[in-house]
Order: C-alpha cells, then sequence, then structure tokens
C-alpha cells in the first residue's frame, strides 16, 4: 500500500467526531488525539516550525524552500481533524474493497447495502479500489483523507529536497463540521501568502464559490387552554410554527435545489402547545438574494405576529460565513494553477460551487485566499461514505505538482 493509504487508515480509527453543543474548542477533546499524532509524525519526517496549539487544537509546520526558490510566496495546504456530528466516527472498521460494480454490502448481518442505483457515482470507479465502512459508522474520508494526502505531499518533499518549490505550510484544524475551524486560526503565525483546503470530493473538483450562510432560530410563545374550552383563546405554538414553514417557498426548500439555487432549511423542530422552537439555515450564492431570503424569513415572522399578536413569533438570526468568490476574483492564479497542474496530470478540472462552506471560505475574508480542491471521497457524514485508493494516491501527486507551480515570485 501507498504511504498515504498507510496514514489514511491509521487515521480514521482515531475518533475525532466534534460536537454541535459544545461551547469549547476544540469541541471535543478527542480530537487532541490526531494533532499529537500529526506533530509526532511531522516531526519524525523532519518538518520545521511545527507548533501544536494545545489550548485549541491546531496543528502547524512548514516544509522549507528548495534552493534557489526562496523568494517564492508561501503556499499552505490545510484539512480538518473532526469528522462530523451526523453520524458516529468511534470505532470505525475501514477495508479496501476491489469494485467491479453493482452493489456493495457493508453489513451482511445488519442488512446494509450500498446501492448503486442510490449511489451512481460508484460508475466512476469500476475496477478501482474504495475504501468502505462496515456499515455502522461514518468513515472520516471527510477530511482524513485531505490529511493523509497533505502528510504524504510533505513527506515526498522532504524526501526529496531537491524538487523546486517555495516554502510550504500545512495546517490542520479542529471543529471544521461544527462551523468552528477558523476561530482559532492563526493566519499570522500560519504566515502562507495563498492556501488550498483540501476538503473536497471528487479528484479534480476545484471550487472557489461557496453559499453565503446564515443561522436562525425560530421561538414561538403559544398559550395552552383546555382543548375542550379552546375556542377564541388557544394559541398553539406548535402550530403556528407550522404555519411560518408554510410560507417560506416550497421549491426553495434544499430537497428540490441544486446547483446555485439557494434554500431555507428546517433542521430541527421541537415545541408543546404552550411554546415552539426550530432552528433553520439559510443559503444562497447571491449576495442579494441572500439578503432578500433574510428579509422575507423576518417579514413571515412579523405577518404572524400581526395575526396571533406582538412577541408571539421571534426571530434570532445571525450570519455565518461569506462566499468568497469576491475575494478569490483577485487571485485567479490560484485557479489557473490548480486548473494547469491537473490537466498535466490528465485530471478533468471540475469547477463547480461548493453548495456549503468550508473553512477557507472565513479564512479568505481573514486574508488568506483559499479555494478547495477535492479529495477522492464521497457520501460524506454517513455510513455509505467511501474514498478511492486510486484517487487518493492521484490527489498526492497533484498537490505535488500544485506547490510546484509557486518556485518564484
Amino acid at each position: 500500500m501507498s504511504s498515504v493509504i498507510d496514514l489514511f487508515l491509521e487515521y480514521v480509527k482515531l475518533d475525532t467526531q466534534s460536537a454541535d453543543e459544545s461551547s469549547t474548542t476544540p469541541s471535543t477533546s478527542k480530537q487532541h488525539e490526531l494533532a499529537k499524532l500529526l506533530v509526532k509524525q511531522l516531526t519524525d519526517m523532519g518538518a520545521s516550525e511545527i507548533t501544536y496549539d494545545e489550548a485549541h487544537c491546531y496543528v502547524y509546520a512548514s516544509i522549507p524552500a528548495a534552493e534557489g526558490c526562496e523568494d517564492a510566496p508561501v503556499l499552505g495546504f490545510i484539512a480538518h481533524m473532526d469528522t462530523s456530528p451526523a453520524v458516529s466516527g468511534a470505532n470505525v472498521k475501514p477495508r479496501i474493497v476491489h469494485y467491479d460494480g453493482g452493489d456493495i454490502v457493508l453489513n451482511e448481518a445488519e442488512g446494509v447495502v450500498m446501492k448503486r442505483k442510490d449511489f451512481p457515482d460508484l460508475s466512476l470507479y469500476e475496477g478501482q479500489d474504495l475504501i468502505v465502512t462496515d456499515g455502522t459508522t461514518l468513515l472520516g474520508a471527510d477530511d482524513k483523507a485531505g490529511i493523509a494526502e497533505i502528510m504524504a505531499m510533505a513527506e515526498h518533499f522532504l524526501k526529496n529536497p531537491q524538487l523546486p518549490h517555495g516554502k510550504i505550510r500545512v495546517g490542520f484544524t479542529p471543529d471544521e463540521e461544527v462551523g468552528a475551524g477558523a476561530d482559532y486560526f492563526d493566519v499570522a503565525l500560519f504566515g502562507a501568502d495563498f492556501a488550498y483546503t483540501v476538503d473536497g470530493g471528487r479528484v479534480g473538483e476545484l471550487e472557489y464559490e461557496n453559499f453565503n450562510a446564515a443561522g436562525a432560530k425560530v421561538s414561538v410563545r403559544g398559550r395552552s387552554v383546555h382543548p375542550g374550552d379552546a375556542k377564541g383563546k388557544m394559541i398553539n405554538a406548535i402550530l403556528v410554527l407550522q404555519e411560518f414553514q408554510s410560507l417560506l417557498p416550497v421549491c426553495e426548500n434544499p430537497m428540490y435545489t441544486e446547483k446555485y439555487e439557494g434554500f431555507y432549511h428546517l433542521d430541527s423542530i421541537n415545541g408543546t402547545v404552550e411554546e415552539a422552537a426550530a432552528d433553520y439555515i439559510i443559503r444562497d450564492h447571491s449576495k442579494e438574494k441572500f439578503e432578500q431570503k433574510k428579509k422575507l424569513f423576518a417579514q413571515t415572522g412579523d405577518f404572524l405576529n400581526l395575526k396571533y399578536g406582538e412577541g408571539t413569533v421571534t426571530i434570532a438570526l445571525k450570519d455565518s460565513y461569506y462566499n468568497m468568490k469576491e475575494i478569490m476574483e483577485q487571485h485567479m492564479h490560484l485557479i489557473e494553477n490548480a486548473k494547469a497542474a491537473m490537466e498535466e496530470l490528465s485530471i478533468t478540472p471540475i469547477v463547480q460551487p461548493i453548495r456549503g462552506g468550508t473553512d477557507g471560505a472565513r479564512l479568505s475574508f481573514m486574508g488568506l485566499p483559499c479555494p478547495n480542491l477535492g479529495t477522492g471521497g464521497h457520501n460524506c457524514h454517513g455510513k455509505y461514505e467511501y474514498a478511492c485508493v486510486q484517487s487518493m494516491e492521484q490527489n498526492v501527486k497533484l498537490l505535488v505538482r500544485l506547490a510546484g507551480k509557486y518556485q518564484h515570485k
């Protein structure tokens, strides 16, 4: 097996799941296990300027510039250590299967089958090797595949110091899955002029547009009265919340949107007649449409307050991150060089908008322009997650080739 696969299989066996409800950074202390392992491996391979932020669980390190390339821009590569809270990341049991087509039985005893009709991207990998789960956990390719590829690239350059490239910085973050990966990222300490997050799907993905994002909590105060004597008196908070949802555009739901289409997503709901609450996320690539969505959301609450009485509906709305496109348009060499490196390796560039966000979106607005690259992973955040061995190996070559594009100012 190649070093990138060995590293990946080692990383996924560590449970680094982050937690939405936590108020600490990192949100779970177990993320430190992977951070400490990465520090040891970086030390053993001879990386320099290694920094471990023990308080917040960030790891930074350098690969020195090759002789004659000291004046080149400093290029960074970043991946996140945590896995999604959506599905357990404990006791991951990865296995490699040679894919000849058809369905893949992940867990015969529990009847968990990855069906090709449900996951048509499997057709891309006939004749190749896939790393899959045992059907009881996620795999962790999001984003341990990215970590393994960055580490394999670092090892390659440190073993071959004659290869031309400028100084390279690598960074590993916690809590990306809960939207906090950039909270304590030290851009000044990192010291890169530009960077790439390695946190996407299929190899060849190149993303420099993402959603503008906001989170909202809708709280409803009802009035509980005995149902036998409720006429004209009761206000059922659950039904008011249901009415709120019904007033949002039906077609602007994530189940019905794709590409550049935004949405309102009802993420959770709970309540009684007396009080109810729901959590939403609001997304759109267009800043103008994003603002319109937030305005309509607020107006929906105002309408229900007119109907049921002031204070019935309360909305707390907060922006989360913005579309990095406006930053990236000033640094399009990052996109052109990535496309060129892909084409030199016979990888078809897949330039597309991210229907979500990455650490790179926030970092771009923090002064570190940072588009996103694929990793070779698919079906993240679930037990059907898998990664292609050949894609991961190819992505290491891509990172090496891309770093070589930055040899001089």
